[in-house]
């Protein structure tokens, strides 16, 4: 929708737009960032900003525009992502936190949950945290944050009177490395595996494979900083 907006508004002249990376289906974005390219400077960035949001589609707001070098290139510069994993549990939820909230019908322990997330901070084997990883990858990453806690950063009339936030820093992740720490850290809060299973799951001899990816509805791209 991008693409066909800026076609629109440019009348057909040449572009090309590169996102900052991707992420999964179902995935919402609070923030992101994508790079245009285009062969005729923009005069007037506010009014182009503004005529850019006039024409998007509903569910996409422009927030700004910067005009960077040639040397700057969106998908390799250095940048930190935060991801927000939104969930609620106990009972179902009403049906319009669907889109951006997975509901976990089973009792959790939330503070055995909290442990596990901080156990994920640090730099270490990711490899059973990626998706169908093979043994040509890079699995060993860097988490800057890890941390889970009560959701103070949405809120809606229908939402539940609890519900729960895990928030991840880092420079890159694996495929759909976040939704199975967060399956993983759902495991725990069930009381199917414990703190000792995650720490030896992070360590460079492990060969195991995570097999419960946490739905996509719940996760949410929360910003991109460039360093």
């Amino acid at each position: 929708m991008i693409d066909r907006t800026l076609n629109f508004i440019l009348d057909g002249k040449e572009f090309k737009t590169l996102g900052s990376g991707r992420t999964d289906a179902m995935v919402s974005a609070n923030e992101t960032a994508f790079e245009l390219f285009i062969y005729e400077k923009i005069e007037d960035e506010e009014a182009f900003l503004a005529l850019f949001n006039h024409n998007l589609p509903q569910d996409i707001r422009a927030l700004g525009i910067e005009q960077v070098d040639a040397d700057f290139n969106i998908i390799q510069h250095s940048k930190i992502k935060e991801y927000i994993y939104l969930f609620a549990f106990g009972q179902k939820c009403h049906p319009f936190c669907a889109p951006i909230m997975t509901t976990i019908l089973d009792d959790l322990d939330i503070d055995i949950m909290k442990e596990g997330a901080k156990l994920f901070e640090g730099t270490h084997n990711f490899k059973p945290y990626c998706f169908r990883a093979t043994n040509n990858g890079v699995y060993k990453r860097t988490v800057e944050s890890c941390v889970l806690t009560e959701n103070t950063l949405f809120t809606a009339s229908f939402f539940p009177k609890q519900s729960y936030t895990l928030v991840v820093k880092g420079k890159g992740f694996g495929r759909n490395q976040i939704r199975l720490m967060m399956g993983t850290l759902i495991k725990l809060g069930r009381g199917e595996v414990d703190l000792k299973y995650i720490k030896a799951s992070l360590k460079p001899e492990s060969n195991e494979v995570m097999d419960f990816i946490a739905p996509a509805s719940g996760l949410i791209l929360n910003s991109v900083d460039f360093e």
